[in-house]
């Protein structure tokens, strides 16, 4: 990073800042002090061309994409957008206000927001379901970078994902991590001990990048270059201050969701000193980025089964038709797919096949990432153990995106094993899901039928 990039960044540093503060004080409410620990983190990775996005087209699928797992962070973000110039200071200040797209912890209604968060412990599962589909099914390979708080890091969903992704090669995904130590109501569990959360990550394959200034932004752009150029999944650990920038909440226990009031705001700005208007420019992608994945014209063909067939053998038999037809459907299952049927779509298309192992809120969640990608996700388990999972299947819905879940040995036919392998929560789970659409097939040619349909859902 040349010194006039420096000078640049820092200016657009106080920019953003002055924006969240500003933000903040006129809402009334959000997360003044978690959005200024990573303002260095994330105004490096927009505005010194690591990130490369379309701002007129949020939707192109060559974009590079940023998920704020770290949800309530959501000032950072939407400030990050007014300082590239694609919403207003008018726009800004309706952050919160009950028509505003700008909500809390961002949401869909946001055209610039990849994915709807703020039920912790998500956004990495999420961004890895992003990753892979770039790595396996377009012609050039995006990024896909993920801020999570430290508190987040307690989340058992986050491991479910930082085991998964070596495992799955994954090799364009990095997570940035905002260690500022102070969670909700105090210190963290690990505090500043980077070097712990190395251990943890390296141990389960990670390239660990340590930065023990999260501030310094030529330390922050050398990481993103390094990150960039990586052959395995990236963590960046940088050691922050929670409150950066206004030195009367800096590394303060208690500010935690908490605003300025407009004395205290307006000597924060003065603090800031930040000047009337500064834009920064985002790389722009590579061009003609396509889709690779080819469907083949086939008609579907509705086969009686046996008499005494059991609806769950109709799943994989029925999915391998509807995906010679449609390039989009993927499938996931949590190493049950001996019980779901689901080996022949494993065996017929292995690309378009995710072993996710037993882990299923991870599997929900990268799912949502794929379906966040014009993907269409079948989702298999039983259905006893989807309740596991149920946060991510809620948040899916808040998503606005299209997933199948499949789940077997519903109801108390599966006796023998025992109450713990019966679906028996599943049907109330989903149907207190807006807008869920549920099958309940008694026999094996309605399942058939009902996986059929569901793909018009």
């Amino acid at each position: 990073m040349s010194a006039q990039d420096t000078t640049r960044i820092n200016l657009l540093c106080r920019v953003i800042r002055r924006d969240i503060v500003k933000a903040t004080t006129v809402a009334k409410s959000g997360h003044l002090s978690s959005s200024l620990s990573a303002v260095e983190l994330m105004a490096t990775l927009f505005f010194d061309a690591h990130l490369r996005y379309d701002t007129k087209d949020p939707l192109y699928i060559g974009n590079d994409r940023v998920i704020f797992s770290k949800g309530h962070a959501s000032p950072l973000l939407y400030a990050l957008w007014r300082a590239a110039g694609v919403i207003s200071e008018k726009e800004l200040l309706t952050f919160r206000s009950i028509e505003s797209p700008l909500e809390g912890h961002p949401t869909s209604r946001f055209p610039f927001a990849d994915a709807s968060t703020g039920s912790l412990g998500q956004g990495l599962s999420i961004g890895m379901g992003m990753a892979m589909y770039s790595q396996r099914y377009l012609s050039e390979s995006f990024h896909t970078y993920v801020l999570l708080g430290d508190s987040e890091l307690s989340e058992g969903s986050n491991w479910e994902a930082i085991q998964s992704a070596p495992y799955n090669e994954v090799k364009n995904l990095t997570a940035i991590v905002d260690v500022n130590r102070l969670g909700q109501r105090g210190e963290t569990m690990l505090g500043y001990d980077l070097e712990n959360y190395a251990q943890r990550f390296s141990s389960f394959g990670w390239k660990t990048i340590v930065l023990s200034d999260g501030h310094s932004l030529r330390d922050i752009s050398h990481a993103y270059t390094q990150a960039r150029l990586a052959a395995k999944p990236v963590v960046i650990l940088a050691k922050t201050v929670k409150g950066k920038g206004i030195s009367f909440i800096e590394d303060r226990d208690g500010w935690h969701g908490v605003p300025l009031k407009e004395d205290q705001a307006r000597r924060a700005l003065a603090e800031i000193d930040a000047p009337n208007e500064a834009l920064g420019t985002i790389a722009t992608p590579p061009k003609n980025v396509k889709f690779i994945v080819r469907s083949r014209k086939a008609a579907f063909r509705i086969t009686v089964p046996p008499r005494d067939a059991a609806p769950r053998s109709m799943y994989g038999m029925t999915a391998n038709q509807l995906f010679r037809t449609t390039p989009s459907l993927v499938a996931l299952d949590a190493e049950v797919s001996n019980s779901t049927y689901a080996y022949p779509i494993a065996h017929t298309y292995p690309d378009r096949f995710f072993e996710m192992f037993i882990a299923e809120q991870h599997m929900v969640s990268m799912a949502v990432g794929l379906a966040l990608r014009n993907m269409h996700p079948l989702v298999s388990t039983f259905a006893s153990f989807l309740t596991r999972a149920h946060d991510q299947i809620r948040m899916a819905r808040y998503n606005n995106v299209a997933i199948t879940f499949i789940g077997i040995h519903a109801g108390v036919s599966i006796g023998q094993d025992g109450v713990s392998q019966m679906g028996l929560e599943d049907l109330a789970m989903m149907r207190s899901i807006p807008d869920a659409v549920i099958f309940y097939p008694s026999d094996a040619v309605a399942a058939q039928k009902s996986h059929k349909a569901s793909k018009r859902v």
